[in-house]
Order: structure tokens, then C-alpha cells, then sequence
């Protein structure tokens, strides 16, 4: 997919780029698939902001995407529209299925209007099918990876993005994730054959600040600008070094390279780490 880029004609508009959105066929969701979304500001149920640099934005509705699918065990559907959704940085398609209902995927690359997929436990090697890891052939490309048998999809959902079953031949599947860790999976759990759609959302140039503001962001500010009393880093003449061995968060935690893991019950699912 192009991405579109503006002529020079003013200092916001130099460097900007944006998606031409030629794979999408609808420009209104479905309405039964819609549900209110209340802006919250990075504002905790006391009113306490809780996470920084968040506040206004365009007003937005809630897609209701289907994270299982396999509630429609060896049920077809025909995939109706590919959809835009302000909520993900992948596009999300339109099942309709034999019985008639309708539900959101997250749309994988090449996945077109009319195209019949399905989720069973082994099915045809083609992008939108869903099935288990243990019938999935090493090599590849999967997305919306479920983790624990019957909890849903957790991984591999945003734009481009694409893991790989590297081995079946233990009691577990092993997956190379997109960062590049390799981990065991349960052989029970369902992954979508294909990369996810939007594959040049990393290529996108934003531009200028008002375009950020628009999607929700607020302002951000160096630790180093600020006063002292505002931030570890504050303080002395102008914007000088922050004087420090080690960077540190506004509320003097080490920041930048320290390891924030804590789950080590699930360290033992880990075979090879993202970092070396």
C-alpha cells in the first residue's frame, strides 16, 4: 500500500506523509459492532492522572473485534468490508458468516472483500484461516497469537507485524515472536495464518505537533528543562547535561535499560530472549 506524501508548501506540511487507505472498502462500521469510548485523560478512578501526556483527541467509538473465533468452529465467512479502526494501527475486516452474524477480525495483508475464510482446528494454509499451532507447518507467518488455551488472542496484533512457528517437535509449540524471542506455546492455542494488515504504518511521517493532538497526545517535555523540584534531571544553567551516573524517571526510579520484568513464573516459557 503508497504512502501519500505532501508537498513542502508550509513547515507542518514538510516531511508529512500519510496512508493513501487504498485496501479499504468502508467508510462507516457496522452500528450492532459499536460501543461508547470514553476519553480518560490518563486520569485513574480518583481523578489522578496516572499516565503522562494524554488528554483530547478526536472523539472515537469502540470496535468490537472477536478475539477467539472459535466459538464458529467450521463455520465460513465471507469477508464483506476491510475496515479502517481509530483504535489499533491495523485494519480490521468484516466477517459474515454462514449462520448470518456478523464480527470484527483484525484484517491480515492481502486479505480481500468476497474471500471466504474459516477457524477450524486444521484447515487450508491461506491468510485469514485460523487453526491450532499443532497443525500449523514451521515457517510461517502467523498473527493474533492466543497464549493460553481459551483465553483469546494476546500477540502479534498491530500493524505489520508477524510471528513464526519455529518448532512442533516437543509436548509445546515453539513461536519466534516479532521481537525476536522465542517461547513455548501450548499446541492448543489458535494463531490467524498471515502478517497483519497496514504494513507501512511504520513509514508514516507525522509532521507537526496538531496532528499528534488530534490523535490524543499531549506535550512532552525533556526531565533536563525543568525545574529541579519537577524532576530528577531539573535544574543548573539552561539546558545542560542532567548530571547524573544514571537517568532517572520523575519520581527517581533508574530509567533506560533496566529491567522492568516481573511475571518469573512464565520465565520458563521463555527459550531465547528478544535481547542477547
Amino acid at each position: 500500500m503508497p504512502v501519500k506524501k505532501y508537498k513542502p508548501t508550509t513547515p507542518g506540511r514538510r516531511n508529512m506523509s500519510v496512508n493513501t487507505f487504498e485496501e479499504l472498502t468502508a467508510k462507516t462500521p457496522l452500528k450492532g459492532l459499536l460501543k461508547p469510548w470514553r476519553q480518560k485523560s490518563g486520569r485513574n478512578n480518583q481523578g489522578r492522572i496516572t499516565v503522562r501526556h494524554r488528554g483530547g483527541g478526536a472523539k472515537r467509538r469502540y470496535r468490537l473485534i472477536d478475539k477467539r473465533r472459535y466459538d464458529k468452529l467450521n463455520i465460513p465467512a465471507r469477508v464483506e468490508t476491510v475496515e479502517y479502526d481509530p483504535n489499533r494501527t491495523a485494519y480490521i475486516a468484516l466477517l459474515v458468516y454462514a449462520d448470518g452474524e456478523k464480527r470484527y477480525i483484525i484484517a491480515p495483508h492481502g486479505l480481500q472483500v468476497d474471500r471466504k475464510i474459516i477457524c477450524s482446528e486444521k484447515a487450508k494454509i491461506k491468510p485469514g484461516n485460523r487453526m491450532q499451532l499443532r497443525n500449523i507447518p514451521v515457517g510461517f507467518d502467523i498473527h493474533d497469537l492466543e497464549l493460553h488455551p481459551g483465553k483469546g488472542s494476546e500477540a502479534i496484533r498491530s500493524a505489520g507485524s508477524c510471528g513464526k512457528v519455529t518448532s512442533l517437535d516437543s509436548d509445546l509449540a515453539q513461536v519466534m515472536m516479532p521481537s525476536g524471542e522465542v517461547r513455548y506455546v501450548s499446541k492448543d492455542c489458535y494463531a490467524t495464518i498471515g502478517v497483519v494488515s497496514n504494513l507501512d504504518y511504520s513509514n508514516i511521517r507525522i509532521g507537526k505537533a496538531g496532528r499528534m493532538r488530534h490523535m490524543g497526545r499531549r506535550p512532552q517535555v525533556l526531565g533536563k528543562s525543568m525545574n529541579a523540584t519537577d524532576h530528577p534531571h531539573g535544574g543548573g544553567e539552561g539546558h545542560c547535561p542532567i548530571g547524573l551516573k544514571h537517568p532517572k524517571t520523575p519520581w527517581g526510579k533508574p530509567a533506560l535499560g533496566v529491567k522492568t520484568r516481573r511475571r518469573k513464573a512464565t520465565d520458563h516459557f521463555i527459550i531465547k530472549r528478544r535481547k542477547k
